[in-house]
């Protein structure tokens, strides 16, 4: 059962941002990219105020690099949507089960990033979850 609401073309969306965000990373990695994404729609604080749908969240000024770039445009496949449709299901493994962020840094992860606490690596991206007072929402939203 969905998580959140998705169309059709909500779900290809997402599956683009996917694949163009972590791709190299194999399935579990574009899954963790959908994790912090439905997290950041669900959890309505920090820098995701207001963001309610995988529009929204996918298009956020600045909120991933993926979209600037020609790949993010092409259509998407079938692997890529049967993950977003796990992604809208609820799937939400760890490092990113309660990350709203995540970067691909040159070196080793800093300890924090924009003030929120590093989680985990999972292969070369770093991820990182609020503090419950900068964001209890998403310890709460399943």
């Amino acid at each position: 059962m969905a998580v959140i609401k998705a169309r059709e073309s909500d779900i290809e969306l997402l599956a683009r941002l996917l694949r163009a965000e972590a791709e190299g990373e194999g399935e579990k990695g574009m899954l963790l990219v959908g994790a912090v994404g439905v997290n950041r729609i669900r959890a309505n604080c920090s820098d995701f105020k207001g963001i309610r749908t995988i529009p929204q969240m996918v298009y956020q000024p600045h909120a991933f690099e993926a979209t600037i770039h020609g790949y993010f445009y092409q259509k998407a496949r079938e692997r890529e949507k049967r993950l977003a449709r796990r992604s809208v299901n609820g799937e939400r493994p760890w490092p990113a089960k309660f990350s709203l962020w995540y970067f691909k840094p040159p070196g080793d992860c800093p300890p924090q990033w924009y003030n929120q606490p590093f989680v985990a690596r999972y292969k070369s991206h770093c991820f990182y979850q609020p503090t419950g007072e900068e964001c209890q929402n998403v310890y709460n939203i399943y």
